[in-house]
């Protein structure tokens, strides 16, 4: 059972940045495409982004391009996600995903593991 850890989480001013984190202590995350959910309260669980298991392929959720970036250090285990700009609006919970293969998914059922999620909050 693939277990996945999300960090980096926490409050930041409007216009601040967080860097969140997804690792998979002792399995290897080679074999996954990872996407970033996340959800707010109310709210259903949104894609946010995902790269792709190998060719670096990124997506993104239209209301994060040029401000969000998602990468993956393979030597580290580890995939990144780099949010800019952030905006109250992106106040979520924010979690990590893994599916199996080379694509990325759209859909959070698609996902075969998750993480327990990492709280972020953007307010002044």
């Amino acid at each position: 059972q693939v277990q996945l850890v999300e960090s980096g989480g926490g409050l930041v001013q409007p216009g601040g940045s967080l860097r969140l984190s997804c690792a998979a202590p002792g399995f290897t995350l080679d074999y996954y495409a990872i996407g970033w959910f996340r959800q707010a309260p109310g709210k259903e669980r949104e894609g946010v982004s995902c790269i792709s298991r190998s060719d670096g392929t990124t997506y993104y959720v239209d209301s994060v391009k040029g401000r969000f970036t998602i990468s993956r250090d393979n030597a580290k285990n580890t995939v990144y996600l780099q949010m800019n700009s952030l905006k109250p609006e992106d106040t979520a919970v924010y979690y990590c995903a893994a599916v199996t293969g080379e694509l990325c998914r759209p859909l959070a059922y698609e996902y075969d593991y998750w993480g327990q999620g990492t709280q972020v909050t953007v307010s002044s």
